[in-house]
């Protein structure tokens, strides 16, 4: 007689929580959050009222809920902590990359004539590493060097090696003495003050190239910008970032005819060349090249053309957005590290990253009590390698806002709720809203990670689904 196979204990556990009375209603709030993975838990209620006689029209609380909570998404941005927030994170930094070099959601279709760039701004080298070298599709040697040089801590100065792009040793120091980890630290505390001199300083360098003062120059031009930070393998960051010149009203208007493409990557590698942010006085090792005294960004700058749909010399605006909205959703996870802080010291041995980071977090630990560097953060910051800055940011006239996003689905799914439930919409002149929320928790319990993820593979299916279909339809 043949035995019954067992069931896993994840798959136990799922079945036992699909039998308690509850799972319908939670079911349903997890398909609402879109199948995030660790949703927060609330306790509360809200009160809609008619503010001229002070009825109360509807009442909502999560005592009478069967799971007595309400479940909502964490959203987070990383695609390592939330698959599901991150995918809605990725959606909203698309359209909003997107609307700033098309046009739409509030912005005017004629700003895809202004001119506009995509720039990368790379850290400088803190000592040479493995690298992948590709060339016609043909994998390069890593550093090939003839003579066979040896540095002075015994270890060969090249590779010959071949390194695939997933090859773990990709980004790691060929001699981890000679690396500079002070620098390497210090210059990724330092490059979001790096961002915002650049961005100060590139009205002074129009205003310069023209021959103009920069008063006269706010009078025609606006400067404006999306960028985003991603982590190479070395764990320094570099920013990716989309530059358009409007012209004073912003979006709207078009600059003069003067301010050309050309004259914007003039401007944006003069800026880049000439600014630096100074560091505070302490122990700088320097053995990448001298002691490091100021921050300043590598001599790697690229800078591309941005052209509406077709990819010509440059980069078409719908590959600019789906590559700034990938790395949105990426951290100093990327770079072989942790996607959450750590504590104490005696939790870096124990860590699963590569050497490389956990070099650069003890390095960060060991920097953070020193008087130059306490406000720094840099032990507040060590899984992010130093790094304190946002990830994606974007000036005030560029486009719309993530917030105003997530307020037009909020809306969007308030009144599809209303319509299912036969309820008229509220009336902002004679109704209004109190709500009082309490946190109960974050999470998934015993047996709900499965279902959370069966969620999340439906609404993705789904998307995919609707996807195409509009693709078709055009």
């Amino acid at each position: 007689m043949k035995q019954a196979p067992s069931l896993s204990p994840d798959l136990l556990a799922a079945m036992q929580r699909a039998a308690m009375p509850d799972f319908a209603r939670w079911q349903r709030m997890v398909y609402a959050t879109g199948g995030c993975a660790q949703p927060v838990r609330l306790h509360g209620e809200r009160f809609t009222l008619d503010s001229r006689t002070g009825e109360v029209l509807d009442v909502y609380r999560t005592a009478d809920e069967p799971t007595g909570f309400l479940l909502t998404a964490c959203g987070n941005r990383r695609a390592s902590r939330c698959p599901a927030c991150s995918a809605v994170y990725k959606d909203d930094t698309y359209h909003l990359i997107i609307s700033g070099l098309r046009g739409g959601k509030g912005v005017p279709e004629e700003v895809s004539g202004h001119p506009r760039v995509f720039a990368t701004f790379t850290a400088p080298s803190f000592g040479a590493v493995h690298t992948h070298r590709e060339q016609g599709g043909k994998t390069l040697p890593c550093r090939p060097r003839r003579d066979r040089p040896i540095c002075e801590h015994g270890r060969p100065e090249g590779c010959g090696l071949r390194h695939d792009r997933d090859d773990s040793q990709v980004g790691q120091p060929l001699c981890v003495d000679c690396y500079d980890y002070i620098g390497a630290v210090l210059w990724n505390a330092h490059a979001g003050a790096l961002w915002r001199e650049f961005t100060k300083s590139m009205p002074s360098t129009l205003a310069r190239m023209l021959g103009v003062t920069r008063t006269e120059l706010r009078r025609t031009v606006r400067l404006s910008y999306a960028k985003v930070a991603e982590y190479q393998a070395r764990g320094l960051v570099h920013f990716h970032a989309v530059i358009r010149l409007d012209g004073p009203d912003g979006p709207s208007d078009r600059p003069p005819d003067r301010f050309t493409v050309e004259l914007l990557d003039q401007a944006i590698r003069q800026t880049a060349g000439r600014i630096s942010v100074d560091l505070a006085d302490g122990p700088q090792d320097g053995r990448a090249g001298g002691p490091l005294v100021a921050v300043r960004w590598g001599d790697q700058l690229d800078v591309r053309p941005v052209y509406v749909s077709a990819d010509l010399d440059g980069m078409s605006d719908q590959r600019v957005a789906a590559y700034v909205a990938k790395y949105a959703t990426k951290g100093a996870e990327s770079a072989g590290t942790v996607d959450r802080p750590i504590r104490q010291p005696w939790e870096i041995a124990r860590l699963k990253v590569s050497e490389h980071a956990r070099r650069m977090i003890y390095t960060c630990f060991s920097l953070a009590d020193l008087p130059p560097y306490r406000e720094l953060l840099l032990r507040q910051w060590a899984h992010m390698l130093g790094y304190r800055g946002h990830f994606s940011t974007k000036s005030r006239h560029y486009s719309i806002t993530l917030g105003e996003l997530r307020q037009a689905r909020a809306d969007y799914r308030a009144e599809q709720a209303r319509l299912l439930l036969g309820l008229p919409a509220p009336d902002p002149d004679t109704t209004h809203t109190i709500s009082e929320w309490r946190y109960a928790g974050s999470g998934l319990r015993n047996g709900e990670p499965f279902w959370a993820k069966l969620a999340r593979q439906r609404i993705a299916t789904a998307r995919e689904i609707a996807r195409r279909r509009e693709d078709n339809a055009a």
